[in-house]
């Protein structure tokens, strides 16, 4: 009787050990599994970090490139063109320099054209690093834009920050300051703006600078490359910092630039 009950127990123990086997070894097998797509993920993630770092990067030397394009064309076409005209008319005052009333002429032609080139010096050294910027800070900087704008009449443009707010790197202040002009040249074009206002403020040690206008927006993922996002992108990366640009609540855009100090 004992032997029946014997095997009777292991008749019953060997099926739940067989079906208990194989619900550890499947839980085993979702648990690899699963492991398996979260470290896939996690590549995938990491993949797509890289990628988009490496697109930020060549967008950033885009940037510098295309800096670099416009200036070098700016000096052929402007001081290039005014040097030519200047040795020019050295050579024909040359020729001439028994004629006082001729040589007083040229010699006057020679100065106006060395003064054009000296504008066009200065209006290209004032593209690369405003002296203003250099001089009096960002805020005022962007201040001095925003009379300038407001005196057109078009659009009202305001500049909000703290009396005492203090003067950052130049690093800084030129990358926002380049991220500002993208933003504003982008609204004076395509937005029909009447209002453009920036809020410029620190708070937990995050330098933040807000910029919106109330003009049309963009349509969809479309303000992601009608306001050159990337470049903007670029710009406050080479910071260690980060752009928020999306269509704002009711009308226009919101931009915002975080920038860890």
């Amino acid at each position: 009787m004992e032997e029946q009950e014997k095997l009777t127990f292991l008749s019953t123990l060997l099926p739940l050990s067989v079906i208990l086997f194989i619900i550890v070894l499947g839980v085993l097998l979702l648990n690899q599994q699963f492991n398996k797509k979260l470290f896939r993920q996690k590549l995938e993630g990491e993949q797509l970090k890289i990628r988009h770092q490496q697109e930020l990067l060549r967008s950033s030397i885009q940037v510098q490139e295309d800096e670099r394009k416009r200036i070098a064309r700016n000096l052929h076409d402007e001081l290039g063109a005014a040097l030519s005209m200047t040795r020019m008319r050295i050579m024909q005052l040359e020729t001439r320099i028994e004629d006082p009333v001729m040589a007083e002429a040229e010699l006057k032609a020679v100065r106006e054209m060395t003064e054009v080139a000296l504008a066009s010096m200065r209006r290209i050294s004032h593209e690369i690093l405003p002296p203003q910027l250099e001089a009096f800070g960002l805020i005022k900087t962007l201040e001095a834009t925003a009379a300038t704008i407001n005196n057109l009449h078009t659009l009202e443009m305001e500049v909000f920050s703290d009396d005492d707010f203090p003067r950052l790197p130049v690093a800084i202040e030129l990358g926002l300051y380049r991220i500002s002009m993208e933003l504003l040249n982008n609204t004076l074009k395509h937005a029909a703006a009447t209002a453009i206002a920036i809020r410029i403020y620190i708070q937990n040690k995050v330098l933040i600078v807000q910029y919106t206008d109330n003009g049309k927006g963009f349509p969809g993922e479309t303000i992601r490359e009608g306001l050159g996002h990337k470049s903007m992108e670029a710009r406050a990366s080479s910071l260690g910092g980060t752009v928020e640009l999306v269509n704002g609540k009711s009308s226009g855009i919101s931009a915002t630039i975080s920038i860890p100090l």
